[in-house]
């Protein structure tokens, strides 16, 4: 294996980091590197599988995580509104008192820290996957779902 190849893979890697400053950049560069080097060498096309697999991964969990909190916290946040005050065009927002809104900031701060969690994760497999490529190995991201196989 080429020092090529092994850097190649460790770009790969460290291509989904676009993503903190080009929307969608964590699947745009790494398929674009990805399509254009992988009939190169078979290290380069299955690095590129993991790290897209890992990316599509990561998003399917987010938007687990989605489903999950936002009827939550819709749920938290209604559960004690009197809706016929709200239909007679009283749209206040005083029925959150403390005691009854402790449920809907225990799930904000569950939420945040689950996504914030996810990232940092994320953030630091990157960063590992990349120098375990460029030392010549393949990576295999753990919790990562075979989307392209």
């Amino acid at each position: 294996m080429t020092n090529n190849e092994k850097n190649t893979a460790a770009i790969v890697h460290l291509s989904t980091l676009s993503q903190y400053i080009i929307p969608f950049g964590n699947y745009i560069f790494p398929t674009i590197i990805w399509s254009a080097k992988k009939d190169d060498s078979e290290f380069i096309n299955q690095t590129g599988k993991n790290v897209l697999n890992f990316q599509l991964s990561i998003f399917l969990y987010s938007v687990l995580l989605l489903i999950i909190a936002v009827p939550l916290l819709i749920f938290t946040i209604l559960k004690n509104k009197n809706f016929e005050l709200f239909f007679d065009g009283n749209h206040n927002f005083e029925f959150l008192q403390h005691q009854q809104s402790s449920g809907l900031i225990i799930s904000l701060i569950i939420a945040v820290f689950l996504i914030v969690l996810l990232k940092v994760t994320e953030f630091i497999l990157i960063v590992k996957g990349a120098l375990i490529a460029s030392e010549g190995q393949l990576y295999r991201y753990p919790l990562s779902l075979n989307f392209i196989k």
